[in-house]
This record gives C-alpha cells, sequence and structure tokens, in this order.
C-alpha cells in the first residue's frame, strides 16, 4: 500500500472473500448496455512513445525505470473514469453487487467519513488516516450516511479491481493496460513529468489537478477546491482530450504488478507479468502531496489486491 493509495483488505480485517478471483464478473448480462458512441471515448491511433521515470523520481519499489520503448496499436480510452450514475445504470440493468457491499465494510479517508460512531470499526495499523466503516460501498461512498445520488458525476469509488471487470464486461469493454494508460495520460508529450508539462501549477498559481495541499493527513487547505473527489472534467484535459489523469482518483488497470517488469517487457503491446503481487493502479488521488507521496505522474504506478476498495480508488475503461 502507497501512503496515498488504499489499504489491501486484509489489513481492514474483513472477513475472507470465499469466491475464486474474478469470480464476481460471472454472469453478468450485457442488457441495459450503453452504447459506445456515448461513452465520451477517445480513439487513440497507433502510436510509440518513452515509457517510465524520466526523471529518476519515482520510488525504487515501484520499478518505474527503466524507461523505455513501447508501440500500440490503435485503441479507444475513456475520456474520464466511470462516474457514479454510469455505474448506477450498470447495477440498476444486473443487480450486480459489489465486494464491499458482501464484504461489508470498506476503507474511508478519516476526514470524509459519513457514519455512526457505532459504524467506524476502527484505523490501519501505520495508516491511521484509513478507517474501516460499515457500510461504505459504492452507492455510499464515504458511509452509510452518504449517498452517490449526491456525487452522480464523480467518478465511482469503493470499487475493487474485480467490480471493475464486471462492469467492463455488461459495458462490452475493458480495463486499459498499464503502457496504454500511460500512453494516454501523457496526451502526446514526450518524457514529462505530468500530462499538462513538468510544472505543477501555472504561472498564476493554478491547478490542474485534484491532490492534496496543506499538511497530510489533517489538514488540506484545499487550494484546488477540494477535500475528496472532483466532478469529471473539473480540470482541463490533456492532449488526447483525457481528463484526471492526475490526482481525483486512483484507476485500475489491467496488469498484474511486478515492480521488476520494466526490465525484460516486451517493446509491442506489453500486456503485463502473468503473475505479480496485486493489480496495477494509476494516477494518484486528492491524497497525494509530493511531501510523501509523489505518485500523480504520469510515470507513477501502484497496486493493490484485486478484492480492494476505497473512497479514493475508480477506473476508466478501454476498448
Amino acid at each position: 500500500m502507497s501512503c496515498c493509495g488504499s489499504p489491501s483488505r486484509p489489513a481492514l480485517g474483513n472477513p475472507v472473500h470465499d469466491a475464486a478471483s474474478g469470480a464476481a464478473v460471472a454472469g453478468i448480462e450485457s442488457a441495459g448496455r450503453p452504447e459506445s458512441a456515448e461513452r465520451g471515448d477517445v480513439l487513440l491511433p497507433a502510436g510509440s512513445f518513452r515509457m517510465g521515470d524520466h526523471f529518476g523520481e519515482g520510488y525504487p519499489a515501484d520499478g518505474e525505470t527503466p524507461v523505455h520503448d513501447v508501440a500500440l496499436d490503435a485503441f479507444r480510452i475513456d475520456a474520464t473514469a466511470v462516474t457514479n450514475a454510469e455505474f448506477a445504470a450498470f447495477v440498476q440493468a444486473t443487480g450486480y453487487r459489489t465486494e464491499s457491499e458482501r464484504f461489508g465494510t470498506s476503507a474511508v479517508f478519516h476526514l470524509q467519513v459519513q457514519a455512526r460512531p457505532e459504524d467506524v470499526l476502527g484505523d490501519v495499523a501505520g495508516a491511521q488516516w484509513w478507517l474501516n466503516v460499515r457500510g461504505a460501498d459504492w452507492a455510499h461512498p464515504t458511509g452509510p450516511l452518504s449517498s452517490w445520488e449526491d456525487l452522480p458525476d464523480h467518478p465511482v469509488v469503493q470499487v475493487s479491481w474485480n467490480d471493475a471487470q464486471a462492469y467492463c464486461k455488461w459495458a462490452g469493454r475493458r480495463l486499459p493496460t498499464e503502457a496504454e494508460w500511460e500512453y494516454g495520460a501523457r496526451g502526446g508529450l514526450e518524457g514529462k513529468r505530468y500530462a499538462w508539462g513538468d510544472e505543477l501549477v501555472g504561472p498564476a498559481e493554478e491547478h490542474f489537478c485534484n491532490i492534496w495541499q496543506g499538511e497530510f493527513p489533517r489538514v488540506n487547505s484545499l487550494e484546488d477546491g477540494y477535500l475528496g473527489t472532483a466532478p469529471v472534467q473539473s480540470f482541463p484535459p490533456n492532449g488526447f482530450g483525457l481528463y484526471e489523469v492526475s490526482g481525483n482518483v486512483w484507476e485500475w488497470c489491467s496488469d498484474w504488478f511486478l515492480p521488476k517488469y520494466y526490465r525484460n517487457a516486451p517493446a509491442a503491446n506489453p500486456q503485463g507479468p502473468t503473475i505479480g503481487r496485486g493489480r496495477v493502479m494509476r494516477g494518484g488521488s486528492f491524497l497525494c502531496h509530493d511531501s510523501y507521496c509523489n505518485r500523480y505522474r504520469v510515470a507513477a504506478r501502484s497496486s493493490n489486491s484485486p478484492d480492494s476498495a476505497s473512497s479514493n480508488c475508480g477506473f476508466r475503461t478501454a476498448a
């Protein structure tokens, strides 16, 4: 778990999941599936780029180096993260229950919690800003006293990698590979730190992403306007028309996470390793701050177990 990432399920003391990995996807039908033209996705033509950390700023354990050449076939990717309203349509069409709903609890950042005291079941050792909240799930993203209906255009959160896979099956989509995600996030800029360039803020101190300002984890000065998630399209898009590829919410990718993978990754359409310690997450979240976790850079990587969920992790889809 990264500092600004989310705790894995075992750290929260949840019951052991009794279904095989990926079983949550079984039985999802296409009834009510959205038309792809309505998704606001972007067609990215075939191309190549230099993948990885060009500045030597990444955490060695994350495996952001060596920088290497990657060539990709054309693919489509969502302009934004999947929203609460979109995920609600999936649930309504299929009756799907997320893993957080089946576990009965999930992780919520402590300043976000909307729950009765008896529903806050404790914190996470080594990351006391994460609380295990009974009744926190995609429909109640910060606890049972919250509702997705108040945030229809925000990214859906409290969804595991397995939940994201289920949504993709219904929508006729898939999760992007890690290489596709970084290629899209770079927006055509070669070797830059962020999707918009090398400087975090603009000349007038304007903010280009939703991350933490202030003193983590107690004081957020809200200079970018948000304590938690921001609505999609709150910040300018990158050169490819993709929104919020830095900050806001972590986004699941299809790949297993293996820190040494870049050393021998194939140059053409890499699909990630066949094994790993969790699934890749990209983009950082509203909890990232350069004083302790600068994983909102486009090269930054993190991971979590595929059944984990939290109030700062969502996904976008590809095709």
